[in-house]
């Protein structure tokens, strides 16, 4: 089975936010070398926990300093943007690490409404969602688009062999529907939705696949938040920095990541601890050996040959060992 990994690029509290980014750079660098298959990052804006706001100027970063691994994102939120830069961005990626690049796209904000209309003042354009990405599959494949589009003489460039591997992402019907009708590979936001709707998206997008170019047969995966430490008493401990943000979350709050110590001695309501319980009782953390047992179940369950794995840690060196020990219990073997 192949493990891949999506990076938010999360802040902590106390550290300066640019060193999220540089973390980012760094875990890839692990990741190409400890085996794993994709890496992909993430598009926020305004928030104080998540501070990947370019997906497209990271994996520029992470292409040129890694050797093997493919880049992503996960994902461009495409309704901000016109499909013809997004096309040209990726073309140029492609240029980079040629037959490396996935691009995912997906059609929610990534962010609260006002930040919404400041990147795109249109309000309907995730209406637009649909004809964007058929554009974006012929500008970033090379293909002609229909002879009648008002577009149909531009070109993406810069054009070579490879094209960027399209995905949609998305933790609902509609994108699972999307991705089916236009034969896209798709990956749906397990972490986001603690794994709600899964079975129904993949079992839509399954049966309604339409066979395409890129994709002769459904392509589909989960990204899944899983922690590994070396004890099981580590790994609770460390999870105990994302109970304290998902209660804010839940509340509205976009904050940086505390430490595990902070968080144990929060005063939490009665309601609090409950999400805390069923936060706990979801979750993927433990020793390697165990998350790794879980993590195959999970994939079998949903027969899945590849899994996408989230990790926060308010430790960034935590993260790593997390990743590291994943990858022994998988056996892969490092280059």
């Amino acid at each position: 089975m192949k493990l891949s990994v999506l990076d938010q690029s999360t802040a902590a509290k106390g550290r300066p936010e640019d060193e999220a980014i540089r973390e980012t750079l760094e875990l890839a660098r692990l990741c190409d070398s400890l085996g794993y298959h994709r890496y992909w990052v993430s598009e926020h804006h305004n928030s104080g926990s998540i501070v990947g706001t370019a997906p497209e100027v990271l994996m520029a970063a992470i292409a040129a300093t890694t050797t093997r691994i493919r880049v992503g994102s996960a994902g461009v939120m495409l309704p901000h943007y016109s499909a013809l830069k997004v096309a040209g961005q990726f073309r140029v990626l492609e240029g980079i690490a040629p037959g490396r690049i996935d691009l995912g796209v997906g059609r929610a904000p990534g962010s609260d409404r006002i930040t919404a209309m400041a990147l795109n003042p249109d309000e309907r354009s995730s209406e637009h969602f649909p004809r964007q990405v058929l554009d974006l599959m012929h500008w970033v494949s090379g293909a002609p688009l229909e002879e009648d589009h008002p577009f149909a003489r531009i070109i993406a460039h810069p054009r070579g062999p490879t094209a960027p591997e399209m995905w949609i992402l998305g933790s609902s019907d509609y994108g699972a529907q999307l991705a089916a009708h236009f034969g896209l590979p798709y990956a749906f936001a397990y972490f986001f939705s603690d794994g709600k709707g899964v079975e129904e998206a993949l079992r839509l997008y399954r049966e309604n696949f339409r066979p395409s170019l890129q994709c002769p047969r459904p392509n589909a995966t989960i990204c899944i938040w899983a922690l590994a430490a070396d004890t099981d008493e580590e790994a609770r401990q460390l999870l105990k920095s994302r109970e304290y943000w998902r209660v804010g979350f839940e509340k509205g709050v976009r904050q940086p990541l505390v430490s595990p110590d902070e968080a144990a001695r929060h005063d939490y309501t009665p309601a609090d601890l409950e999400r805390i319980d069923r936060l706990r009782s979801k979750a993927f953390i433990g020793t390697g050996e165990y998350v790794a047992q879980r993590l195959r179940d999970e994939a079998q369950r949903l027969e899945l040959d590849e899994l996408v794995i989230v990790t926060w840690t308010f430790d960034p060196v935590a993260r790593r060992r997390s990743y590291t020990l994943l990858a022994d219990a998988f056996g892969f073997a490092p280059t």
